[in-house]
């Protein structure tokens, strides 16, 4: 076998959303900070199954959530557990049989780690029907459980917290092949930072608070925030300083621009940013939609959330949890935003609480913890490279 005696990681993600994205890139950058000799392959699992489609296919599912956000909310909560509806999704087969094999064929793994859920169901599919004997991880990117993240073929799970590992164990998952990491981050939201020379390069005012403002990877943001910030008089001195990233909705960006003209110099917004940590470091409240890694991130950096608008789903899953943990706020209409951000910018012991509470509930050393658990898992099994077996699947 080419390659024999290598450790050789496959990770498997997907473009819908950022986060399964940064989960990936996180285990890569663990692997290559503490395992340098470990080879690691990253491949966008719906662009390699639908290389002409992944494109159209990423555009329907985020006008499907910004539009339609009470379907989505209505099919995940139908779907949470194993039953008709969940098994008839995942019957559904969203991939060529002959592409996968042939990735697994070309990369030759030692283990494939999945942060998308459609990869850990095309992995669990093509070992069930004898075609790989390959280990394979799978990484939930979220706070909570769903049966879309569960397959026969995956050998073990990496969750975020003891909470999502209980909901395993009451989906019939044993115990030895679940292992409580922490959400995969970026190794840079675990360092410890300088404030003050950060606010100096920003040219901030140590004095005023700092609220980040992100709507996750596409930067969706509540137009009721805006309004809000657009409606202060000029002149006035700010309560706060406010940072928007739009991430990649350059549309938005150029719109909140032209809507803020007015704010001065009291809101910055910017587009897809690559030093979020550093955005991070300098704020006192971020104001976010719950994402899985945007909310590990802050918990990382011990930063206090303010939550709004999260999709019904995996997001509010999110939300409760960090509210139940006393880490985060959540507003659930503008109204509530306001006064939520009023109290909290005003308010330093209750920022000082939430800081407290995320310190408590973050594991800074996901990513490492979640390498070693994924290099451990290569001992389940010698990858078998069945070709006779292939051959009948050739024009599946």
């Amino acid at each position: 076998m080419k390659g024999e005696g290598k450790e050789k990681i496959l990770l498997l993600t997907g473009a819908l959303g950022d986060g399964h994205n940064q989960a990936a890139r996180a285990i890569l950058e663990a692997a290559r900070a503490v395992r340098p000799d470990v080879e690691v392959v990253t491949v966008d699992f719906l662009e390699w199954t639908h290389p002409y489609l992944h494109g159209v296919g990423k555009f329907c599912y985020l006008q499907g959530v910004k539009s339609l956000p009470s379907v989505y909310g209505y099919l995940y909560r139908k779907t949470r557990n194993e039953n008709t509806l969940s098994n008839w999704f995942k019957r559904l087969k969203s991939f060529s049989v002959r592409r996968m094999l042939k990735l697994l064929r070309d990369v030759q793994p030692t283990v494939v780690v999945c942060t998308f859920p459609s990869a850990a169901a095309a992995m669990s599919m093509v070992k069930m029907h004898g075609l790989t004997g390959v280990p394979t991880v799978t990484v939930l990117t979220d706070f909570t459980d769903h049966s879309y993240w569960i397959h026969p073929g995956t050998d073990r799970y990496l969750v975020g917290s003891e909470q999502v590992r209980a909901s395993l164990l009451r989906h019939g998952i044993p115990e030895s092949r679940i292992a409580v990491t922490g959400i995969p981050v970026r190794l840079s939201f675990c360092q410890s930072w300088n404030r003050t020379r950060l606010m100096e390069r920003y040219g901030f005012d140590d004095s005023i608070p700092v609220v980040l403002v992100m709507g996750g990877g596409h930067g969706f943001i509540g137009k009721e925030l805006v309004s809000m910030l657009a409606a202060r008089p000029q002149g006035q001195r700010p309560s706060a300083r406010f940072i928007i990233v739009c991430g990649r909705n350059e549309k938005l960006r150029q719109q909140l621009e032209e809507d803020l003209r007015g704010a001065g110099g009291q809101v910055l917004v910017t587009g897809f940013v690559d030093h979020v940590h550093e955005l991070m470091a300098v704020s006192d409240l971020i104001v976010t939609k719950p994402g899985g890694l945007t909310v590990s991130e802050a918990l990382a950096m011990e930063l206090p959330m303010l939550l709004y608008k999260p999709i019904p789903g995996q997001e509010q899953d999110n939300a409760s949890y960090l509210v139940k943990m006393g880490a985060a706020v959540q507003a659930k209409d503008a109204e509530q935003l306001s006064a939520s951000l009023s109290h909290l910018i005003m308010d330093k012991s209750s920022l000082l609480a939430l800081k407290k509470m995320a310190k408590l509930c973050t594991m800074k050393e996901g990513a490492i913890n979640a390498l070693h658990s994924i290099l451990a898992t290569q001992n389940y099994h010698v990858p078998v490279w069945q070709e006779s077996r292939q051959a009948v699947y050739a024009n599946a």
